[in-house]
């Protein structure tokens, strides 16, 4: 079974009207003012999944906010989970900063969606303020076996629209702070996982901590999969497309050439998301 870690749609009304979104919205705007960032629904999501061979996707919103649109679009998100739940799990998403925050995270749990993220800290960092906001969120999903999504990116390199200005440190403490939380990292952590290398301490702190590989065609050479499997183990690495941002033919065509065992590559396109979530329900059993 191959299952798309890392997906992004919106209801019809934001795709229509994106312009309507861009006020009080800076992160959207930056990363949607132009035409050419495409913004699709469910059914194009699904059209794109067919094509590709990819069985089901973890869809998500984006961190608004305003908390009648991220309500509106978390509702979306149920709502198709609930319309196509062979093909789509879902996931809660919102600006950890919100006042309603906190409430929103138990509505999407409680809703049936499997986990929150893709949360993200566009205009700042990781610091001490965010991780303050993100404790009762981050404590609601670990009670529940439940994963969170951090949209994370590379410290150093080009510069591109959602980079934002994170460090590695911060994203270390983040991990460390909520150990007891499964926590997925996306776009590869930032590198974090080169320093697994490390003798002390940091391949002790990845226990609860998986990667995505979303963006990964626009970052990495294919060398990653092979060092992070070498690094993490194929246990701990998800495919994410980041669709409609690439499509995942990009990525299997990268995967097929890195020298991956076909048990591996099973694991990073499908296997080890199914345990992730099967974990889950299963302590619930």
């Amino acid at each position: 079974m191959i299952i798309d870690f890392h997906t992004h749609i919106f209801p019809s009304a934001i795709c229509q009207n994106r312009k309507l979104f861009f006020q009080s919205e800076p992160a959207f705007e930056l990363l949607y003012q132009s035409d050419k960032s495409r913004l699709i629904g469910a059914i194009e999501l699904l059209d794109d999944m067919d094509e590709n061979e990819v069985n089901k996707s973890v869809i998500f919103g984006f961190p608004w906010k305003n908390p009648e649109t991220f309500r509106m679009h978390n509702d979306y998100i149920m709502e198709m989970v609930q319309k196509y739940p062979r093909r789509f799990t879902g996931l809660g998403c919102f600006d950890p900063s919100a006042d309603q925050a906190v409430a929103e995270t138990e509505r999407c749990l409680e809703g049936g969606l499997a986990g929150i993220g893709e949360l993200a800290f566009y205009q700042a960092g990781i610091d001490e303020l965010a991780l303050k906001q993100l404790g009762p969120i981050m404590k609601m999903c670990a009670d529940r076996d439940l994963p969170v999504l951090i949209h994370t990116n590379e410290p150093v390199g080009h510069a591109y629209h959602g980079k934002t200005p994170i460090t590695l440190a911060q994203i270390y403490r983040l991990i460390k702070r909520f150990s007891e939380t499964k926590i997925v990292l996306a776009h590869w952590g930032g590198g974090l996982f080169f320093y697994s290398l490390m003798k002390r301490d940091v391949k002790e702190s990845l226990v609860n901590v998986f990667f995505d590989t979303a963006a990964s065609p626009f970052l990495y050479d294919p060398e990653i999969y092979q060092l992070a499997v070498r690094l993490l183990g194929d246990h701990k690495i998800l495919f994410g497309s980041d669709y409609p941002l690439l499509s995942p033919a990009r990525y299997f065509a990268e995967i097929r050439e890195t020298g991956l065992t076909k048990s591996q590559i099973d694991k990073i396109c499908g296997g080890n998301a199914r345990q992730l979530f099967n974990s889950a329900k299963s302590s619930d059993e």
